[in-house]
């Protein structure tokens, strides 16, 4: 397995991964109007977000024969209080459970102690999410509440 920077090419992969996902775990909550334009709505985004980076992202794919398996976006010391914030982590269906997301967020945690030392990362789960949370909560992650 190779990690990576991520880089303008890759985006419409990574649309594709984050499409996928959501259609995997939200099937119920996504709009059928929504459905069809999801794929082209997130390639857009992420061909902006590559394309012209703010100084604090951080997006890492990580790649096996060529091919996509995961990716994690972060932006540092976004939030005064909460410090780093993990916007995306997302690993194909049928890779999960060999480990990508935790390398994922172990690069990300290098490049906040690195880049951003003394900030904090945090993200947000939908409550509903209960297999990102019990990764979440492997990795010793702290559930300090909100809205879901």
């Amino acid at each position: 397995m190779r990690h990576r920077e991520a880089v303008r090419e890759d985006a419409p992969a990574i649309a594709g991964l984050r499409a996928e996902s959501w259609r995997a775990t939200f099937a119920d909550v996504l709009s059928e109007e929504y459905r069809p334009a999801m794929l082209e709505d997130r390639n857009a985004v992420w061909q902006e977000r590559l394309s012209a980076p703010p100084p604090n992202q951080l997006v890492i794919v990580a790649e096996e024969g060529g091919r996509l398996t995961g990716f994690a976006c972060a932006y540092g010391d976004e939030d005064a209080h909460w410090g780093t914030f993990l916007d995306n982590l997302h690993v194909r269906g049928d890779w999960q459970g060999r480990g990508i997301g935790k390398s994922l967020m172990g690069r990300l945690a290098e490049w906040c102690v690195a880049e951003h030392p003394g900030s904090g990362l945090h993200l947000l789960v939908l409550e509903k999410n209960e297999r990102a949370r019990a990764f979440y909560d492997r990795l010793g992650a702290e559930n300090v509440g909100g809205e879901t």
